[in-house]
């Protein structure tokens, strides 16, 4: 497994929680991104940066996937590449984005993004909560567990 994060706009909280979760259970983890950022110092964790451009970071995510590997993302396309090349998707809020629930993401994402389109104030998603924040390390804890069984 090596974790992929979608890292333009996961919350800082939640890489912090990858941070160590990836030194905890040595796993290789690549933050993708257009623009710098700091992350620790491990063999276990690096960056890679890619140019600006719609989508760059996500298809470099893409290309790069083997099957069983993780992505972290809130980006639902991304999601729905990642589960089709065989990968694991889960969002920063802990939802697992799975073969049985991505069609729907993406429809719902579709019908918000139309109503965005004809000028209704759709808002944004809430913001990350302690709930939200346990969830994601509860179901990352259950993902990395389940991959150490299988070592």
């Amino acid at each position: 497994m090596h974790i992929w994060v979608d890292a333009d706009a996961c919350p800082v909280v939640i890489k912090e929680i990858l941070f160590k979760a990836a030194q905890r259970a040595k796993v290789q983890m690549t933050l993708v991104a257009n623009h710098t950022m700091r992350i620790p110092k491990s063999s276990y964790i690096d960056f890679l940066q890619v140019t600006q451009g719609f989508d760059i970071a996500d298809n470099e995510i893409v290309k790069r996937l083997s099957d069983n590997d993780l992505v972290i993302t809130a980006d639902i396309p991304l999601a729905a590449e990642a589960i089709e090349k065989g990968a694991i998707a889960l969002n920063p809020r802990g939802e697992l984005y799975t073969t049985e629930n991505i069609r729907a993401r993406l429809n719902m994402r579709d019908f918000m993004d139309s109503l965005r389109s004809s000028g209704v104030d759709t808002g944004g998603p809430p913001p990350l909560n302690q709930k939200d924040r346990q969830a994601f390390a509860n179901n990352l804890d259950r993902l990395l567990t389940r991959y150490a069984r299988q070592r």
